[in-house]
């Protein structure tokens, strides 16, 4: 399995529709808003495309010195630095908020590079989640299928598809992703609850309820699923209940866009139907 992206590390994406709205938003409960707007910590040992000190060197730079790191990577392609440098170079725009031009550079590097499929499908993997940060889903979609080509049963590679699919509206596409996610790894919590949202976007309730039910018994504390029970029950009338979960949702993950829905959803319970 290709280990996940640096790009998009601790995030998760869901569709959520609430107040009359629909839109994708990134939530982390682990982090606060600036830690996830522009700048995005690197795990510890993000996908390898090359060997060697440099390239160790310039990776070690981009969490706190970003633009340290772009310096020398610049440099280092300048004088034949190959795969590792231009891999760095890439990382290191994304991380001086560039996302776009990062993608870019991450999709000519994986269309040219003579490293292992796994290897880069794990670059393709990584301009997927940057051109979804940049806001185009559909170069980010095509990044992504690019990267299944290689790796086609990389459960993270199929939720990222899944999230671009779903931004540009093709849920039936998300669900098809998210299926076969759940097929290699059916205790992906993250996967059930994108896949109960893409559900309820197609008018399969019964199938949503059971996604998000799935969901909360394998984490109870997931905000992201609470955040979507809330809505499906108060969809259904159970106003009580939305609100549990969307108190819930808001006490686990404050200072995040997950909670801060559940407070906007609150809110608009509060105000009453007339208000929605």
């Amino acid at each position: 399995m290709v280990n996940r992206s640096p790009l998009l590390a601790g995030l998760v994406a869901v569709l959520i529709v609430a107040g009359g709205g629909a839109w994708w938003y990134a939530s982390d409960p682990g982090t606060s808003d600036t830690d996830t707007d522009e700048t995005l910590p690197l795990p510890p040992i993000p996908p390898r495309i090359a060997e060697g000190v440099e390239y160790e060197h310039c990776l070690s730079m981009l969490n706190d010195n970003p633009a340290g790191a772009h310096a020398f990577a610049d440099a280092w392609v300048a004088t034949g630095g190959g795969d590792g440098a231009a891999h760095c170079l890439a990382l290191a725009t994304i991380q001086l908020g560039e996302p776009g031009d990062g993608a870019e550079l991450l999709d000519t590097l994986a269309n040219h590079s003579g490293a292992s499929a796994t290897a880069r499908a794990s670059v393709y993997g990584q301009a997927g989640q940057a051109w979804l940060m940049a806001g185009d889903a559909s170069r980010a979609l095509g990044s992504a299928t690019l990267a299944l080509s290689l790796a086609p049963d990389d459960v993270d590679l199929l939720v990222d598809r899944s999230i671009a699919s779903g931004t540009l509206e093709r849920y039936g596409d998300a669900v098809e992703d998210l299926s076969r996610a759940l097929e290699l790894d059916p205790r992906r919590a993250d996967a059930l609850v994108f896949r109960a949202v893409a559900h309820r976007q197609l008018g399969h309730l019964e199938q949503a309820q059971d996604d998000v039910d799935r969901a909360t018994g394998l984490d109870p504390d997931n905000p992201d699923a609470l955040l979507e029970r809330g809505i499906q029950r108060q969809r259904r009338g159970d106003r009580s209940g939305a609100r549990k979960d969307w108190e819930r949702a808001a006490a686990l993950s404050p200072d995040t866009a997950t909670g801060d829905l559940a407070q906007q959803n609150l809110a608009l319970l509060d105000a009453g139907p007339d208000r929605r």
